[in-house]
C-alpha cells in the first residue's frame, strides 16, 4: 500500500493527492498534525533519505528556528526538531513499500506508477 505523509492544508500535497486521484492509485495518507510521527518511523527515513533531504529549508518552520540552530543542524538535532515539529520534512514524502519519493513532479510519479 503506498502511503503520503504531509499535511492536509499543504498545497503541494493537494496537488499531489490529485494527481494520485485522477490516477486512480490507492494510497493512505498520513497527515502528520493528526496522527504524528513516531521516532521509529524518523529513524527509518534517516537512515534510508539522510536528514539534508528530509529537512525543508524553504518553509515557514525553517525560518522560523533560531539561527544558531540552522547553523549548527546536524543529523540529532535536525531528528530532534522533526519530532517536534513534523511540518519541517519536506512534503509530501511518498512510500510505495519500495520506494520513497521527496516533494512532487508529476514526472516522477508517473515513473514511480507507470501511468
Amino acid at each position: 500500500m503506498t502511503t503520503m505523509y504531509g499535511i492536509k492544508n499543504c498545497d503541494t500535497i493537494k496537488k499531489a493527492r490529485k494527481w494520485l486521484d485522477d490516477a486512480g492509485i490507492d494510497y493512505q495518507f498520513h497527515d502528520y498534525k493528526k496522527d504524528g510521527l513516531s521516532e521509529a518511523l524518523l529513524d527509518q527515513w534517516l537512515a534510508e533519505l539522510g536528514w539534508e533531504a528530509l529537512v525543508n529549508k524553504r518553509g515557514t518552520t525553517w525560518r522560523k528556528l533560531d539561527d544558531s540552530l540552522k547553523d549548527n543542524m546536524n543529523e540529532a538535532n535536525a531528528r530532534q526538531v522533526m519530532l517536534e515539529n513534523p511540518s519541517i520534512i519536506k512534503r509530501p514524502l511518498l512510500d510505495t513499500g519500495s520506494q520513497k519519493v521527496l516533494g512532487f513532479s508529476a514526472d516522477e510519479y508517473t515513473a514511480l506508477h507507470g501511468n
